[in-house]
């Protein structure tokens, strides 16, 4: 859950004008740049970190599965509800401002959630959490694009999703860490020192600017149709994994949230000034790359959560040593973010995008090599080929997106990748995670049969489908050896078989990515990369 050059299909947009720092005078761009990292990385982080924190909050609060997917549910439907909203109040008032707000609010926000000793006390500060950091992370891009001239756009956004993809793939092992030698309020509390440090830098070198247009009528209306549209889509596709995709909840749900966003882009084509400028959308290019980045993201989140379950729960890997495992892709995602900002800059992102995607398509399927007993030798090389994939359509997307928009509208422009970023890895974790339950639950009593499970205990533990999708074999401790160890096997076989599903599905959507991308954006013209 998020570049290069501007470029305009016939000339070259001229360069914004430079804003000003906080003391008057010209802002530092690569002072900029290290300012709004320290809030990224704070919000990529904890929102990386959390699921390893779950099982810890739940033993400690006394809480239930629900409780807890409510933990990571009501910070994201906040969160998507608030991103175009903190992008365009940003634009209009300060980016600066709300930027600095959102910092101070998040932090305020982890601190309360560590103190609540309550479980509805941390679901209710998650929410907030979720949309302070809405108003922060389109701002970060919206800075950007304010203080950097076309030339060096790219470079810094290909730093910017270096430390977006870096965190993100980092937070198992920092919540590793926390939780094991720590507690979990520790997973909340160190945004404490991050928070206060990216205030003081932010304060001191952090330029104000806003949209030149003057005052306007703000979009009330639209604000509101925007959020409950978000809302009841993102709620839909949380819940569809354990309501059913098909139940009347799930598609009441989705069919709300996308009736009230078709009415939300009707009424915002018929006002003076809306909340998302619908003209945005006329551009091919940040069309296909808000798509783009939605699936990218897809992968992202889908592929670290199936991996994870299989490495901890699977193999019998702590948090630490999964996430240490999994080092591959961050140091991946390091050297691929600003090479795909380069390759970008020099060719645009017709070429990084398709190549970002084929990456993940090949780690995608590279992942059907494995069963349950798999060498570390056949699990690095999709690591990497995943940090490289994502860092590289990271980078592109954001040109695709931030780098096309006008400079008044940088801010919107940030919150529709923002938005884009969290509702694929929303849809990346709930359908993936459908997908696995599903084959589980058809294939769990021929596998437990086949490895030596009687028939009839077979068809009993076929009723912890559930847990066997993730990764947890049904055992107890008075089963005998041979039998524990035939249940092991066979339920281990049963989440492979729903792994290797998802990796198919995961592959294929990767590579009609590449050619969506291919086909859909435009290629770098001379003047542009001028």
């Amino acid at each position: 859950m998020p570049a290069t050059p501007v470029a305009t299909p016939a000339t070259p947009a001229p360069a914004p004008p430079r804003a000003k720092g906080a003391a008057g005078c010209r802002a530092n761009p690569w002072l900029t740049l290290l300012a709004v990292a320290f809030g990224l990385f704070m919000v990529q982080l904890d929102g990386a970190i959390v699921a390893i924190a779950n099982p810890e909050i739940g033993r400690a609060l006394d809480a239930s599965t629900a409780d807890l997917q409510w933990v990571t549910n009501a910070y994201l439907l906040a969160l998507a509800a608030s991103l175009i909203l903190g992008g365009k109040l940003g634009d209009r008032f300060g980016r600066r401002t709300y930027y600095m707000v959102g910092i101070a609010g998040f932090t305020l926000a982890s601190v309360a959630i560590g103190l609540a000793g309550s479980i509805e006390g941390v679901v209710l500060f998650r929410a907030v959490q979720g949309f302070f950091g809405g108003l922060l992370m389109p701002n970060t891009l919206g800075l950007l694009r304010a203080v950097f001239p076309p030339r060096r756009f790219g470079m810094a956004v290909g730093i910017w999703a270096m430390v977006s993809a870096v965190s993100t793939a980092l937070g198992p092992i920092v919540g590793g860490l926390l939780v094991e030698h720590v507690s979990w309020e520790s997973v909340f509390f160190i945004n404490a020192p991050i928070g206060l440090l990216a205030l003081l830098v932010g304060a001191a070198v952090l330029p104000q600017s806003k949209s030149p247009a003057g005052a306007r009528r703000f979009d009330v209306p639209g604000v509101v149709l925007l959020a409950l549209g978000l809302l009841s889509a993102v709620f839909g596709v949380v819940k569809g994994e354990t309501w059913g995709w098909t139940s009347g909840g799930t598609l009441g749900a989705l069919a709300a949230g996308v009736l009230l966003l078709v009415l939300f882009g009707w009424y915002e084509t018929r006002i003076a000034h809306p909340l998302l400028p619908m003209r945005l959308f006329r551009n091919r290019s940040l069309t296909v790359g808000t798509v783009v980045t939605a699936l990218n993201f897809f992968v992202l989140l889908g592929a670290i959560f199936f991996v994870m379950l299989y490495l901890q729960n699977v193999r019998g890997f702590s948090p630490v040593e999964a996430g240490v495992r999994t080092l591959p892709l961050s140091l991946a995602s390091l050297v691929a973010s600003p090479l795909g900002a380069a390759l970008t800059g020099r060719f645009g992102p017709r070429l990084t995008m398709p190549l970002g995607m084929l990456l993940q398509a090949a780690a995608a399927f590279a992942m059907l090599t494995w069963d349950t007993s798999s060498s570390y030798a056949t699990m690095w090389p999709p690591f990497v080929a995943l940090g490289l994939g994502v860092g590289m359509v990271l980078a592109a997307s954001s040109d695709a997106i931030v780098g096309q928009a006008p400079v008044e509208d940088s801010g919107v422009a940030g919150g529709l990748q923002a938005t884009a970023l969290q509702i694929g890895g929303a849809l990346g974790t709930s359908v993936l995670v459908s997908l696995i339950s599903g084959r589980v639950g058809s294939v769990l009593g021929r596998e437990l049969t086949g490895a030596g499970v009687p028939p009839a205990l077979a068809e009993r533990l076929t009723e912890a489908k559930d847990a066997v999708a993730m990764g947890v074999a049904p055992v107890s401790g008075d089963m005998p050896a041979a039998l524990r160890a035939a249940v092991v096997e066979g339920s281990g076989q049963a989440f492979m078989s729903g792994l290797h599903v998802a990796a198919v599905v995961t592959g294929v959507l990767c590579v009609l990515g590449a050619v969506v991308a291919a086909a859909g954006l435009a290629p770098r013209t001379a003047a542009a990369r001028d």
